[in-house]
């Protein structure tokens, strides 16, 4: 790659040959990266596996389906969180402007990039202006391909995560899913492959319907395991959710 004024750069990637639109280079943690622009025919859509699938976001589980498909949730931040601590505090002992203070920057960088952390305040500082998101991006991206790749209509429901934030006791673990994230990626992807995304009302009781019956009970967050009073059916709560937004189109 032969940028302006620096010259020819080696990538660790392999480029296609293709005229280029325009390129952007940013830096995360000590690292530099090049994304590009170009036109692509676009490919011809695969064969659908399944024709509706209804997906049910959550904590426990990142993604679970209603073809019983479940996609673990890797809680990126949660895993290095105190890694991340102990190099905040090495990096609040250094002096300001010393060498020791910039060398602390860079391994709290390199941790909130393996952590999928937006390091705030080395934001403030100007010293990591964006965290790539790693592992985070990474399980999303295969979840969101293999329901755009494989299935003709997605439903999922329509969740205020700026409400859900305000859950002080949840905060930290809806931030680490990547909610507004997966939505994201699944509406520019449904396009790509011709799909429908359906977004179910956000009042739509998805947890609280038997899908089996249509009965409607109650479901406090600890419950697990949906048990319907009227038809005896029982299922994981995420599950019988997932039927439910299968269902919608339905409706």
């Amino acid at each position: 790659m032969k940028l302006p004024r620096i010259g020819i750069v080696k990538t660790y990637e392999i480029l296609p040959s293709v005229p280029v639109k325009n390129v952007t280079i940013s830096k995360g943690g000590d690292n530099w990266y090049i994304s590009f622009k170009y036109d692509e025919c676009q490919p011809k859509p695969p064969t659908k596996k399944r024709a509706v699938i209804g997906v049910d976001v959550g904590i426990n589980a990142l993604a679970t389906c209603s073809d019983g498909t479940k996609f673990a949730n890797v809680k990126a931040y949660k895993q290095a969180k105190k890694q991340l601590t102990r190099y905040q505090r090495r990096l609040n002992k250094k002096e300001p402007a010393s060498k020791n203070r910039a060398k602390a920057v860079k391994k709290l960088a390199k941790a909130h990039k393996k952590a999928d952390a937006t390091p705030r305040r080395l934001t403030a500082q100007g010293n990591a202006h964006q965290a790539v998101a790693d592992i985070r991006a990474e399980a999303l991206h295969k979840v969101t391909t293999w329901l755009a790749k494989n299935h003709s209509t997605i439903v999922i429901e329509d969740l205020k995560v700026s409400g859900m934030l305000k859950n002080h006791k949840l905060a930290s673990a809806i931030a680490d899913c990547g909610f507004y994230e997966f939505k994201r990626q699944l509406s520019y992807k449904c396009e790509w492959y011709g799909n429908e995304l359906v977004i179910a009302d956000r009042f739509y009781p998805s947890s609280q319907l038997c899908s089996h019956c249509g009965q409607k009970h109650k479901m406090p967050l600890y419950k697990r395991i949906y048990e319907c009073g009227n038809c005896g059916f029982e299922a994981d709560r995420d599950f019988n959710a997932a039927v439910n937004l299968e269902n919608y189109v339905d409706k």
